[in-house]
Order: C-alpha cells, then sequence, then structure tokens
C-alpha cells in the first residue's frame, strides 16, 4: 500500500453496519500498510526504551572505574539510538501513509455513492452532513487509522519493559509492572463522558456547516427577500452552540491529560524514593537505579499514546457512524433475491407501479403534476433512484427494472436532466463530450435547443480571437450565462448523449414563449422514434406532447391530449393556467358541465399555431 497507488483501482465494498465495524473494515482492508507501521513503531518504542539500560551501565562504569564497560556502554547507547532513529522516521512515513490512504478510501467511496444515487442523495441526507463527511469527518478516521498502529506498538513495548523490569529487578519491577496497568485505564471511566462531549460537539457543528451551505446556495434568493441578517443571526447562534460544545469537551480532555501527567509523576516519586532506600540499604547499586528511574520516565512517552488513541476513537466513531450512514444508502429500492441483470440495455415501455405513470415507447409524453417537488421525485424514480419509500416497486423499462439493472447500464438507458441542470467549466466541445450513441450531432443538438443567441454570446467572448463558440470557456456552473442559456446548453448536452429514455424535468422554464414552443419542437423532431418524458405545466409544450399525463395526488388522475384534458378535467385546468377552482366556477359561470377554455390559454394556443 504506497500513496502512489492512490486512488485505488476499487475501494472495495464497505461494511457500512455501523461506525466502528466501518473503523474496523478499514484497518483491515490496510492489514499490511498496518503492519508495516506496527513494526517500524516496535523498533522505534524498544529503542527508546533501551536507553535507560546503556545509561544504567555507564553509570555503573563511571563508578567502578571500568573503561571497557564505558565504552560497551557508549556502543549499547548508539545501537539504541540509531534504533530510534530509524524507527521514528519510518514510523512516520507508514503511519501518514495510512492516514493518506485511509482518508482516500473513504472519500472515493463517497464519491462513488454520490455519483451513483445522484441528486436523490440529498433528498436523503442533508447536504450539509455529505460536505461534513467529505471533509473534516475523512481527516479524523484517518487519525484513528493512523494512530492505531502506534498505540499497539507503544503497548507492546510497555508490556515488554515491565517484563524486563521485573526480570532485571524485581523488588522495583513489581511497582512499576502493577503501576502501569493503572496508569493506562486510569482515564477509562472518565471515556464515556469525553465521548458523549465530543458526539455533541460533532452533531452540532455538523448542523452549522449544513446551515452554512443552505445560506450560501440560497444567498442569491435571501438577498432579494432580505433575509441575509435572519439567516446570518440563526448561524451566529449555531456557531456559538458549536464553541461552547467544543469548549465543554476540550475540557474533559484537559482533565484526561490532566490526569495522565499526574498519575505518572506520582509513580515517578514512588520508584525514585523506594529505589532511594533499596540503594541506602546496599540492596541494589547506583546503575541499577538509573536504569530503572530512566526506563520508568522513558515508559511515560509511550503511556501518552494511550490518551492519543482514546481521543481519536472518541472523535472518530461519529465520524464514522455518519460517513457509514452515508454509504449504507442503496440505489435499488428493494432486496432482490436473483441479484441483479447483465449490462445489456433494455427498451420498451417506461412505467412507474407507484403513479400509473406509463410512457409509450418512441413518443413524446408530457406530465403534469401540480407540486413541483412531487414532480421532481417522480422524475428521480423515472431514472431509476431509490424512492424515499423502500418498499416502493421499482420502475419498469419494458419488463425489466431499473433497479435491477448495474449503474452503468441504467443510467445508459435512462437519463435524466433535472431542473437545475449543472455546466461544468470548460469549452463548449468538452461540454457537449459526454457518453452518447453517436447518432445525434452536437450542432443538430443545437439547433433543437435554439442555442443560436447562446453560441453568438460564446463566440464574441472567444479568449482566442478565433470566434469559435465551440472553443470558448464556460466559466464554473455556467455562472457567465444566463438562466435561460444555461438551460438550453444542458438540454443540447442531454440530446447529443441521445439515451433511449430521456426525461427532462421543467427544461423551458427559463426561456420566454416563442423560443419554448420552438424548442418544443425542435425535441419533438430530434428524439422522434425515441421515448421521452418532460414534466411541465407550459400548454406550449404540452400541445406538442404525444400524450399527457396528469399526476395527483401522487397517482395518475387523466390521460389524453392537451386540448382534450383542458376541456374535460377542471383540476388539470387549474393546474396549466394557475386558477383556483372559485375561478374556475365563474368562467364555467354553472359551477357544472364541461368547463370552456380560458382567455389565457386560447392565446397560447393560437401562439402554438402561430409558430408552429
Amino acid at each position: 500500500m504506497q500513496i502512489r497507488d492512490l486512488p485505488y483501482p476499487d475501494p472495495g465494498t464497505p461494511d457500512a453496519r455501523s461506525g466502528p465495524r466501518f473503523l474496523y473494515w478499514l484497518g483491515r482492508n490496510q492489514l499490511r500498510g498496518q503492519l508495516k507501521s506496527l513494526s517500524w513503531g516496535l523498533l522505534h518504542q524498544l529503542g527508546v526504551a533501551g536507553l535507560p539500560l546503556g545509561a544504567g551501565l555507564a553509570v555503573q562504569a563511571v563508578v567502578d572505574r571500568s573503561g571497557a564497560r564505558l565504552a560497551l556502554a557508549g556502543v549499547v547507547i548508539a545501537l539504541f539510538g540509531a534504533a530510534i532513529t530509524v524507527g521514528d522516521t519510518m514510523l512516520h512515513r507508514a503511519a501518514v501513509t495510512n492516514w493518506i490512504t485511509a482518508a482516500s478510501r473513504v472519500q472515493q467511496l463517497l464519491s462513488r455513492k454520490t455519483a451513483e444515487l445522484g441528486s436523490a442523495l440529498t433528498r436523503r441526507v442533508a447536504a450539509g452532513e455529505v460536505v461534513a463527511v467529505s471533509t473534516g469527518d475523512v481527516e479524523k478516521i484517518g487519525w484513528f487509522v493512523e494512530a492505531l498502529s502506534r498505540f499497539l506498538a507503544a503497548a507492546v513495548a510497555i508490556v515488554v519493559v515491565c517484563v524486563g523490569l521485573v526480570l532485571y529487578l524485581p523488588s522495583i519491577g513489581a511497582v512499576v509492572a502493577i503501576g502501569m496497568p493503572v496508569l493506562a485505564l486510569a482515564v477509562l471511566p472518565l471515556l464515556p463522558r469525553a465521548t458523549r462531549r465530543a458526539d455533541v460537539q460533532r452533531d452540532k457543528a455538523g448542523r452549522a456547516t449544513e446551515l452554512a451551505a443552505d445560506t450560501v446556495a440560497g444567498l442569491r434568493v435571501l438577498r432579494g427577500i432580505g433575509g441575509e441578517e435572519l439567516f446570518l443571526t440563526r448561524y451566529r447562534e449555531a456557531s456559538q452552540e458549536v464553541r461552547e460544545a467544543a469548549v465543554r469537551s476540550a475540557r474533559m480532555w484537559a482533565l484526561i491529560s490532566a490526569i495522565q501527567v499526574f498519575l505518572p509523576g506520582v509513580l515517578l516519586i514512588t520508584v525514585v524514593w523506594y529505589g532511594a532506600l533499596l540503594a541506602g540499604d546496599g540492596r541494589i547499586s547506583v546503575g541499577e537505579l538509573v536504569t530503572v528511574y530512566s526506563a520508568v520516565t522513558l515508559l511515560l512517552f509511550p503511556l501518552r499514546h494511550f490518551e492519543e488513541i482514546a481521543m481519536a476513537y472518541s472523535f472518530s466513531r461519529p465520524s464514522a457512524t455518519r460517513a457509514a450512514r452515508v454509504l449504507r444508502l442503496e440505489r435499488t429500492s428493494y432486496e432482490d433475491e436473483r441479484g441483479g441483470l447483465d449490462d445489456a440495455r433494455p427498451t420498451g415501455d417506461l412505467y412507474d407501479p407507484a403513479t400509473g405513470m406509463l410512457a409509450r415507447a418512441g413518443r413524446l409524453t408530457a406530465v403534469v403534476c401540480g407540486d413541483p417537488d412531487a414532480a421532481g421525485r417522480l422524475a428521480e424514480r423515472l431514472g431509476g433512484h431509490a424512492a424515499e419509500d423502500e418498499k416502493s416497486p421499482s420502475v419498469l423499462l419494458g419488463s425489466v427494472a431499473l433497479d435491477d439493472l448495474p449503474l452503468d447500464a441504467a443510467r445508459a438507458s435512462v437519463l435524466v436532466q433535472d431542473k437545475d441542470p449543472v455546466l461544468l467549466s470548460g469549452t463548449l466541445t468538452e461540454l457537449l463530450d459526454v457518453p452518447a450513441s453517436g447518432a445525434v450531432e452536437p450542432k443538430d443538438a443545437l439547433d433543437a435547443a435554439q442555442c443560436d443567441d447562446v453560441l453568438a454570446a460564446l463566440g464574441q467572448a472567444s479568449v482566442d480571437g478565433t470566434g469559435d463558440p465551440l472553443r470558448s470557456r464556460i466559466t464554473e456552473r455556467g455562472r457567465s450565462l444566463s438562466g435561460g442559456q444555461r438551460q438550453r446548453l444542458a438540454l443540447a448536452r442531454s440530446l447529443v448523449a441521445d439515451p433511449e429514455v430521456l426525461v427532462l424535468d421543467e427544461p423551458t422554464s427559463a426561456v420566454d414563449s416563442h423560443t419554448e414552443a420552438r424548442i418544443a419542437e425542435g425535441v419533438r423532431r430530434l428524439r422522434s422514434g425515441r421515448t421521452t418524458v418532460v414534466f411541465a405545466s407550459s400548454p406550449l409544450l404540452l400541445d406538442r406532447a404525444d400524450t399527457v399525463v396528469f399526476v395527483h395526488d401522487g397517482k395518475v388522475a387523466a390521460t389524453g391530449g392537451h386540448r382534450e384534458l383542458l376541456r374535460d378535467d377542471p383540476r388539470y385546468l387549474n393546474v396549466v393556467t394557475r386558477q383556483t377552482d372559485d375561478e374556475t366556477e365563474n368562467q364555467d359561470g354553472t359551477g357544472g358541465g364541461l368547463v370552456p377554455t380560458p382567455l389565457a390559454t386560447r392565446e397560447q394556443l393560437a401562439e402554438i399555431e402561430e409558430s408552429a
């Protein structure tokens, strides 16, 4: 396991049943790196523990005026010093490698899960929590993985030194052997409380991060409604709660640190006092006293790793729990004993059993839904993403459940363009360079999406002076373009992909009516023979559809042509024309019977005929 091996070809399938299980899975997958770090740690710790032996030999040689033994002591000290130097250097290298590789593995797993779930992820987990997991939590998980091998090396070194002292000088070695476990375990009663306080701090920090992310994402809207100060006040309050929780957590860890300084000091004083008594009685030599004193003093160094591993685990466990909660999310909405199908791409009608929505193969189907949020959820379901209700049946393409398909096959079969598509930075050529069937040329897609004015604007802004819009750069998220321009470029990108089924969620909400009518005709022409589902409420789009499906209260309420539904279904009329029930009754005059098409709708229909 080396840093140069990153990223991993396959980060593996994590055990995400709980935070501790996830940490164990990470450690098991880095067993080789942990063993390497443990080996170098043992060399370093045993080198530190061996120095007192050389120091004791040197003192005794001076007392006995033996030059040969003094030279031997110098050689012993030099050997242990070399062991410390090499061990510490290589331990640091191996431990940092474990840290970085563990953090990288977790980030790869989170990235893979994000790509798998798409925009459905943020409906099941708060966006702020995803940000917190992929930044701060990843670092804390890596910290625990890195500290684990150093702790094991320190524990082994303490055991070896205690056993050695008992064999070397039983009278004092027994005191050290009894005192060391007491020192190591003295803080255990405080760890549950410290862990709870750390959990509270992490939860509050996660909520503050989520609030900050939501505020930044909606800053433009907040400025428009004058809500900046309200959200800033909320963030200040949340940040103060995080500060107070951090102070309470720090106080507990300060107490633990104080105990781990006080008790070793007591042990050291006890050893010196008792050893001095034994040396005064002539039962031990001065060199033996120096050896034991030095050993106890240097044992305080590995003992601090017990505090570090306790802190690392208490901070990484809630972080691992949050990461496991994200990694547990599945694309499939139910368990299938068949274990999935092959990569063959199915064809046929697109059917959602939960709502009863049916889109015939090779036809343009418009879906009208009074609730925009419900429309977005249905669009995601049609793309094969899991529903919020895990017991909900899968959407079918032909006779195949999308949940049964491998992710790549499902994405290639059904493409969903949501309301707010993202444009990545780069040239227009790079933007349109997407996995595609090759049947649709970028020029045809741009024409169908009515991108002439966008191309002209990009050509004028060309940085290389060629005036070629395809070589012009688009800024991050297309911020240099208007909302309508971004929307049309995203539509062109989706048309270039030419999937078996294309699902468009309000693809023309940011363009004027004349452009909308031309886009509707262009999409219908370019997608001829392909299945297209458009979520919309604009009559200009609905009148171009082969079939209109009206979804009300989560179920298909009516199916037919746009004009037919306007005439026969008052609820459909209310949604399309944004009228209330009272307005509908007033137009009807009697409150019953067939409802005539309102004036606004007649004007829109005339506009449709004119543009056609």
